[in-house]
């Protein structure tokens, strides 16, 4: 990470990538490395151990995972822990400001939909399309149908509440969600943002729904993609 501290004649200071004041600027410098923002967005459902983030970022190395956590945690960021026993293994987390970039995260998602070189049809973590449900929810929508929906993702769970105020997604087991569904990322983007019928993903063995098939049906009316600029 560039933005590094080091003390000169009894002074803290920082090497910056630009000399500008913006709040833009320190945001490249904070998060604006290869991988940073990935991994705030992985962190934002709760703590991962470091071959979970690994999981979800399969094109990022060992080295450069320790590297971008290393500098994520110098700028405040996120912080690490042990967790205790039975587990006793270290795990990153979000500090509370840290979580506060979701906002902006979801921002440039929507801004960077809108491109025509988005492509829907390349790999997604269990996170990620987490967040895009978070990011993408109409709540002009939403409103008209609350529900619980339950998802079993590899070894990822998850519960979605759905209401007037949008979504809330928390990573959690749905033993008591009425309405759950096993697939992956890929899967579950193509049916809920590329229009593949939900019948053609069960065929395929990709998708199985347990419970309520018509709440996972309006569900994944509620998240509309903008237009495309031209």
């Amino acid at each position: 990470m560039k933005l590094e501290k080091m003390t000169q004649a009894g002074k803290v200071q920082q090497n910056r990538w630009y000399d500008d004041a913006c709040g833009t600027a320190l945001a490249m410098e904070l998060v604006g490395e290869r991988w940073s923002l990935l991994i705030v967005r992985e962190l934002m459902f709760g703590a991962r151990r470091f071959g979970e983030l690994r999981a979800g970022l399969p094109g990022i190395s060992a080295n450069v995972l320790s590297q971008r956590l290393e500098g994520l945690e110098a700028a405040g960021i996120l912080t690490k822990r042990k967790l205790p026993p039975p587990a006793n293994v270290q795990v990153y987390e979000l500090t509370p400001w840290g979580y506060e970039a979701e906002v902006p995260i979801q921002e440039l998602g929507r801004w960077a939909v809108r491109s025509p070189d988005h492509d829907t049809s390349l790999p997604l973590s269990a996170s990620s399309i987490m967040m895009s449900f978070r990011t993408m929810i109409d709540r002009s929508r939403s409103g008209d149908n609350p529900m619980a929906i339950g998802f079993r993702i590899g070894p990822e769970r998850f519960v979605a509440l759905v209401g007037a105020d949008g979504i809330a997604i928390n990573r959690e087991e749905p033993d008591d969600v009425a309405t759950v569904i096993d697939t992956d990322p890929m899967t579950l983007a193509s049916v809920v943002y590329g229009g593949r019928p939900v019948a053609d993903a069960e065929a395929a063995g990709a998708l199985t729904i347990h419970g309520d098939r018509s709440a996972f049906e309006r569900f994944r009316t509620l998240f509309p993609l903008p237009a495309k600029i031209t």
